[in-house]
């Protein structure tokens, strides 16, 4: 029974990490029920008590500025724009056509208000989605005070607690995101030993993959908590370590891979997983507790068979061998036991220009194609029903928040339209199920707020599931249940997606390739400044912390991964364009994790003299090579351009060679590998390499 509780609780910490989320969630139904608990005594009508559960719900869900005192601006100024909204959705609901258009326009302010940073995605949802329950509520001008006291009720519940009840506490949330990341480090080890088992499947593949990745989100959580926490020079100590331990996990599973590839004998197979099991029990999920695995004999063994280990390896030992390193850098960053931090100069000078505040760009296109998807969907609702149309606008709103291209709006079309039919099952059974019961109901509608909110970030269809579902208790609740409805939510749904999915092409259409080229050339400028800095930290010219740096690379290379989806995406029915977009992200994050390796283990004038000027000219060429992709990348966004030039490979002669340092080895042995990755990337989008039997200058 322990066993299983230990198991539930980590995969509950691994799935949220720091409970993030399960805090937003619980905040946005505590705040419903102070709400409603403050509106019974006021005998208000149904419909009233309603939009101030949803004020306070909209605002826990939307409200994400990062100081408590942007979050209450943000909180005054939710109420000034909800009111609004609520009063012209009242006066246009007695003038037809006026709320269609209205609310069409709404789509705009919203969309184009994401520009603006938390603060404008805040307001604008806040703005049409306070638009739109009072028309799904039917209510009328006359009820426009009491509609305004309940929303002033909502937003002071939500700030009740939010700055009360359940304050943010940054070593409290510090502390669960560092147990998330213990967590999530025994997932890879568990993935690991699944992938032995079977001796490599594309399924432990799959999972493995998964496994690594969710294990750098918790390292970039815990990069962006530290500072909150803790002073600058221990928080550049624990990202150090945390890096170190995300590479020692990452080199296990790549020899994990490659040792399967090799003929096992079933003993060898069972000693590697046994040792990978003992390994994971012996791991702290408590990050205060003492690094009592460096207390353990096993520990000792590992260590003591790792170094043994040498050019006449037996079967398995690279396994033993990346798990004693794992151990090693496990321990470390458990005992924090770093080298001072190093000054970072780019913290004092940034050269970046603020971005313009009104532009035509991608964010201004998205806008006017949601205007252009809201009044076809205004059509289209229309002829499905007269008075519920606002659905289909609804989900034109829905898939064009957060979608860079019509890829994306595709599949947000597809995730929403799927949810919604599965939900529609679970709203029947759930409103049959209660039969009237007023409380049971309110019971149940609060737990799908809590889905609703718990899932928005990690699931589209699970968000809609419970959207959909929340909607069925909502009509029984107002006496308006019927299957008839429901699937008329259904229709109002496919014709919203269908409208805003060609909305996306049809309209000045930004194609999913388009952005992809753009988001890879902003790695490739980041790459390109980390190099830069690399050359001269290494060179002892400069001495800067080179960590900020890969980590700029890392988020650019997840945004990557956010704008390919709809390549990856199953949806996708393409096979060649889904390996096309994996072999492009598989490539990217190949260079980010170099890179790490890099940024991890490089230290001020690591190589002086001769080696010094053999770096330079290697770098160098790298930073040329880097030039050819980015001319490449824009000869394929703007046919017509200059005609990029050719890769230069290395000619063969390693830049390690006669470095004796075995740590210098590692980074310089990195910077290779970072190379062959930028080629492999140049083969993807055409660009011819040199021949590496041939002897080139840099």
């Amino acid at each position: 029974m322990n066993h299983l509780r230990t198991a539930a609780l980590d995969r509950l910490v691994a799935a949220d990490p720091g409970l993030v989320r399960l805090r937003l969630a619980g905040s946005a139904v505590l705040g419903i029920v102070l709400a409603v608990a403050a509106l019974l005594p006021a005998h208000v009508p149904l419909t009233v008590t309603l939009v101030g559960a949803i004020a306070a719900m909209m605002t826990a869900f939307t409200v994400n500025d990062p100081t408590p005192g942007g979050q209450a601006v943000t909180l005054v100024l939710a109420f000034l724009t909800g009111a609004t909204s609520i009063t012209v959705a009242s006066l246009g609901s007695a003038l037809p056509p006026m709320d269609s258009i209205v609310f069409v326009l709404l789509i705009f302010v919203a969309v184009y208000a994401q520009r603006f940073g938390p603060r404008g995605t805040a307001l604008g949802s806040i703005a049409f989605f306070l638009f739109f329950f009072p028309m799904f509520l039917q209510a009328h001008v006359k009820q426009v005070p009491q509609l305004l006291m309940a929303l002033g009720v909502g937003v002071l519940a939500n700030a009740v607690v939010r700055f009360v009840l359940m304050r943010h506490h940054a070593e409290a949330e510090f502390l669960r995101v560092r147990r998330a990341f213990r967590a999530r480090l025994g997932a890879v080890v568990r993935a690991t030993e699944a992938y032995l088992a079977v001796n490599g499947s594309e399924r432990t593949r799959k999972q493995l993959r998964s496994a690594l990745s969710r294990l750098h989100e918790c390292v970039l959580l815990i990069e962006d908590a530290a500072p909150d926490v803790v002073d600058a020079r221990a928080a550049d100590r624990l990202r150090r370590r945390a890096i170190e331990v995300e590479l020692a996990v990452g080199w296990l599973a790549i020899t994990v891979q490659r040792t399967c590839s090799d003929e096992l004998t079933a003993e060898v197979r069972d000693d590697l997983i046994a040792r990978l099991a003992r390994f994971r029990a012996l791991m702290e999920r408590d990050p205060r507790e003492l690094p009592l695995i460096s207390e353990t004999g096993e520990y000792s063994r590992m260590l003591v068979e790792g170094s043994r280990i040498d050019e006449h390896a037996a079967p398995g030992d690279g396994v033993r061998k990346a798990l004693a390193e794992l151990a090693l850098a496990d321990d470390r960053a458990q005992r924090a036991a770093a080298p001072a931090a190093t000054p970072d100069p780019l913290d004092s000078d940034t050269d970046d220009e603020p971005a313009p505040k009104f532009a035509y760009d991608n964010r201004t296109r998205s806008a006017i194609q949601a205007v252009v998807g809201g009044g076809l969907a205004v059509l289209g609702g229309e002829l499905v029903s007269h008075q519920r149309w606002y659905w289909a606008v609804l989900t034109v709103f829905v898939v064009f928040i957060g979608a860079s291209s019509a890829g994306a709006t595709f599949v947000k079309g597809v995730r929403r339209l799927g949810g919604t039919l599965i939900g529609i099952v679970g709203g029947v059974l759930l409103a049959l199920g209660v039969g009237g019961n007023t409380p049971a109901t309110l019971g149940l509608i609060l737990v799908c707020v809590f889905g609703m909110v718990y899932t928005a970030r990690v699931s589209q269809v699970a968000m809609a599931f419970f959207v959909t579902s929340m909607l069925g208790l909502l009509y029984s609740l107002l006496g308006t249940f019927s299957l008839e409805v429901l699937w008329i939510r259904v229709a109002e749904t496919a014709v919203g997606a269908a409208a805003g999915i060609l909305a996306a092409v049809v309209i000045v259409p930004v194609r999913t390739r388009s952005v992809m080229l753009d988001d890879i050339a902003a790695v490739l400028d980041d790459l390109e400044e980390f190099l830069e800095h690399t050359r001269g930290l290494l060179a002892g010219e400069e001495n800067v912390n080179i960590i900020e740096l890969s980590r700029d690379l890392d988020r650019g290379v997840e945004q990557v991964r956010t704008t390919i989806e709809p390549l990856t995406h199953p949806v996708n029915l393409r096979s060649a364009r889904r390996d096309y977009g994996w072999h492009v992200l598989t490539t990217l994050e190949t260079i980010a994790f170099r890179a790490r390796h890099v940024a991890a283990r490089a230290q001020p004038g690591q190589l002086t003299g001769t080696d010094a000027d053999r770096l330079r000219q290697f770098t160098g060429r790298l930073l040329t090579n880097i030039d050819v992709l980015r001319t490449a990348l824009d000869a394929l966004d703007a046919p017509g351009g200059p005609t990029p030039g050719t890769l230069v490979r290395d000619d063969g002669t390693p830049v390690s060679d006669r470095v004796e340092a075995a740590e210098t080895r590692a980074v310089l042995s990195s910077l290779s590998h970072l190379d062959e990755a930028l080629v492999a990337l140049g083969r993807v989008f055409g660009v011819e390499a040199t021949d590496p039997r041939v002897p080139a200058n840099p």
